[in-house]
């Protein structure tokens, strides 16, 4: 259950002023992608660094004033922070990104990219897995090709689970708040100089929802956040308190808030999108939204309106298994959706069959997959094995049209590059491709230079990465089982932890079935090879 203070202190540190725009730096989170400026915050105090979970907010509101006062009068740690300030600043103004060069003449369009989660740098507990990598990961890659686009998302109070084991070796989960005021994030304010709120009609209930702001780069994440003193009632403060948390009721609560509540902020903002992305169904539900807003704004029939808002809806669909999608049960779609079907102009049947497979079965769940796929104008999947998997999931949306003419296309996933690479391996590429792999990530001629690379110099690389990787994964190892009350002879034991010279493939946070770990297994000849 969230929780909400009495009373709310804010403190600020007292930084120097050769030292003040450090906080420019930890409030916007291109420090997370940027080894230069991670170091800086290193030196400043690697061991809070460390203790602060990597987060540079909490790090300067906990900082011992010594610490800041002998930074501030160490002329080398005042010259690097000034050198990367200068590249900071320098990419925040530049004119010269991907879009601007290519599309910078042209009537710029503005992308709003809804997801339920935002995995952005860990010090951020606001997702839980692969999607919302991937969310956090098109945010920066949009920063760095310039993309006009923004995020839209909810603020959890105690986001996803943490894993632990307890002393038996279970897997135990464990909630942590998140402190708001002290992660990389702000509230935005009205013209009336206090917080912005949006409001959303519940049964019976209005629910307020206070605005966050997260800056990645160039790209501002907008989150609604209802664990606030304005909502009387528990369970309205607990819409945003856990991603996935609650029961099925609970889920629609905050689908609505995100796909219907997403949409009002946008225009509380003054922002006015040309494309709305939806990363899953979750965020389905603003597809009504814009309809509704067309018919009121425009004075369309619901066809018309609809027809408007698709054409500026696009779909990502993500998992390849049927428990992978929403779906709410009709009475539940009815409590919470029967004042809005009336201002639609449509009856409750032609509702409920935008999210059925068959509008003839009225006993078929709502699936909020099958609402995005009828309402967007263009689907996809992840890769081009998951669009056929989908073409096939999903074809009977289209009786009578051919599989292979199904409309949902690939567009295979890919990461942020500059948050998954190492040090080392940043510094050998600069050696060898220059900046352009980071300012032209997408110039094949940048990447035909990668032949050049020494083979040795670069298995060398590879190496020191690995034995890294093994340092830190026994000194985790060590920490755990120092929890678990482990004797002395396993604790010395980690010492051959893992062989820096063999292959080692691991799993992070959740080894969910439908992932599929198996296959790894399914050809052991191929493996072996």
């Amino acid at each position: 259950m969230a929780i909400t203070p009495a009373h709310t202190f804010t403190i600020i540190p007292k930084l120097p002023p050769s030292l003040e725009r450090l906080r420019d730096l930890a409030y916007n989170l291109r420090w997370s992608w940027n080894h230069d400026t991670i170091g800086l915050f290193r030196r400043l105090d690697s061991d809070l660094w460390e203790t602060s979970g990597h987060n540079p907010v909490r790090m300067l509101g906990t900082i011992d004033q010594k610490h800041l006062e002998d930074a501030a009068a160490n002329e080398s740690f005042v010259a690097h922070l000034e050198r990367v300030l200068e590249d900071f600043d320098g990419y925040m103004q530049s004119e010269t990104s991907w879009f601007h060069k290519t599309h910078g003449g042209a009537q710029n369009p503005l992308i709003a990219y809804f997801s339920a989660e935002f995995g952005l740098t860990e010090c951020i507990s606001i997702f839980a897995g692969g999607l919302g990598i991937l969310s956090g990961d098109h945010l920066k890659s949009a920063s760095d090709l310039g993309l006009p686009l923004v995020g839209v998302g909810l603020l959890y109070q105690q986001g996803y689970f943490r894993q632990y084991l307890n002393a038996a070796g279970w897997q135990q989960e464990a909630h942590e708040d998140n402190d708001f005021h002290s992660i990389p994030a702000t509230p935005v304010l009205g013209l009336d100089g206090k917080p912005l709120m949006i409001e959303i009609n519940y049964p019976n209930n209005r629910v307020f929802a206070q605005v966050w702001r997260i800056q990645a780069g160039r790209v501002s994440l907008y989150l609604l956040d209802t664990n606030i003193s304005e909502n009387i009632r528990s369970e309205d403060r607990d819409i945003t308190d856990q991603l996935y948390g609650g029961d099925l009721e609970n889920r629609m609560r905050q689908e609505i808030l995100l796909g219907i509540g997403g949409c009002r902020m946008l225009e509380a903002l003054g922002i006015h999108p040309t494309e709305y992305h939806m990363n899953e169904g979750h965020s389905a539900f603003l597809s009504l939204e814009l309809i509704r807003n067309y018919m009121e704004a425009r004075s369309l029939t619901y066809t018309e309106a609809r027809e408007l808002a698709s054409a500026s809806l696009v779909f990502t669909t993500h998992t390849p298994v049927t428990a992978g999608h929403d779906y709410f049960s009709p009475d539940l779609i009815d409590r919470y959706f029967s004042e809005f079907i009336s201002k639609l102009g449509i009856d409750r049947k032609r509702f409920l069959a935008l999210g059925r497979r068959n509008p003839e079965d009225a006993g078929e769940s709502f699936c909020m997959t099958t609402l995005a796929l009828r309402m967007s104008s263009f689907s996809n999947g992840v890769s081009r094995l998951h669009g056929r998997i989908s073409r096939q999931m999903w074809h009977d949306l289209w009786p009578g049209v051919p599989e292979d003419e199904i409309p949902i296309t690939h567009i295979t996933n890919g990461v942020h590059f500059q948050s998954w690479i190492s040090q080392e391996m940043e510094q050998l590429y600069e050696r060898y491709l220059g900046p352009s792999w980071r300012e032209q990530p997408a110039e094949q001629s940048v990447w035909h230079r990668v032949e050049s690379i020494a083979a040795e110099e670069l298995w060398h690389t590879h190496e020191r990465r690995r034995e890294r990787l093994v340092s830190f994964t026994r000194k985790r190892l060590h920490e755990q089982l120092q929890r678990r009350s482990a004797s002395q002879a396993e604790l010395e034991s980690i010492e051959d932890a893992l062989d820096t010279n063999a292959l080692t493939i691991g799993f992070a946070r959740r080894f969910a079935t439908y992932k599929r770990g198996t296959l790894l297994l399914r050809d052991k000849a191929r493996l072996a090879g």
